[in-house]
């Protein structure tokens, strides 16, 4: 639509300065023939107030003849313009096809189908590979020239960044994410034993503290009960045994 738009407006805009220029070229002869008596002069008659009315034909006539004189002379100016902005749009959609012919040559000199080594001989097969390409059959042969000639210039860059080098990268990187992600995994894992084990330990404290508390208790109880029963009482520290003797007669 776009194109469409412009082609009208480029030939419209082309037809009012023909319109302008030929008004211009014919009411100037008339006038001028009209000067030298060749053709009768406008005839437009003009009161102003309660005077005599005068005939304002030639004088309308003529400036009606400056103001397109005056505007003829943007004829050339305006055909530069249009010029200009043709020659613009050709090269914009010029430079479009040489980015979309380039784009498969460097595709294709990424993946190694370019083999010759000689400048000539490797521009050449970039030449044949774009005109037998089915995307490009509408180019033009300066087009797939130059798009030839583009990629053979950045053939470095194809070799650095080659289809199977990025594969390679690309699959070092893959291998490198699992690689982290294992470890992640591990971590946490680590993190969750060391939780359970960190909450057994204070269980087994706890249980160790009831259970030497329970121990205190008995042997109070035992200091209490057994002299009742006649017997004596003897508490080892060191080794937990409770020494139970006949009292001495």
């Amino acid at each position: 639509m776009k194109s469409a738009a412009h082609l009208t407006s480029t030939a419209l805009h082309g037809i009012s300065l023909v319109i302008l220029l030929t008004l211009a070229i014919s009411t100037l002869a008339y006038t001028l023939a009209a000067a030298i008596g060749l053709a009768p002069w406008l005839n437009v008659p003009l009161q102003f107030g309660d005077g005599a009315p005068i005939d304002g034909g030639p004088y309308i006539q003529m400036a009606v003849v400056a103001i397109l004189v005056a505007l003829a002379f943007f004829v050339p100016t305006s055909a530069r313009v249009l010029r200009l902005e043709n020659n613009h749009r050709t090269f914009a959609l010029k430079m479009e096809d040489v980015t979309r012919a380039y784009h498969y040559a460097h595709a294709a000199d990424r993946a190694g189908l370019f083999t010759l080594s000689s400048e000539f001989d490797a521009v050449r097969e970039r030449i044949a590979h774009l005109r037998d390409h089915p995307d490009l059959a509408d180019l033009e042969a300066d087009v797939i020239e130059v798009a030839a000639q583009m990629s053979h210039a950045s053939r470095h860059l194809a070799d650095v960044y080659n289809d199977d080098k990025v594969a390679r990268a690309k699959a070092f990187l893959t291998e490198r994410q699992e690689e982290i992600e294992r470890q992640q995994e591990q971590i946490l894992e680590a993190q969750r034993i060391a939780r359970d084990l960190r909450r057994w330990g204070e269980q087994i404290h706890l249980e160790e503290s009831v259970v030497a508390s329970q121990l205190e208790r008995l042997h109070e109880d035992l200091r209490e009960i057994l002299p009742e029963l006649g017997l004596s009482y003897e508490d080892d520290d060191k080794s937990n045994v409770v020494r139970i003797a006949n009292p001495a007669e």
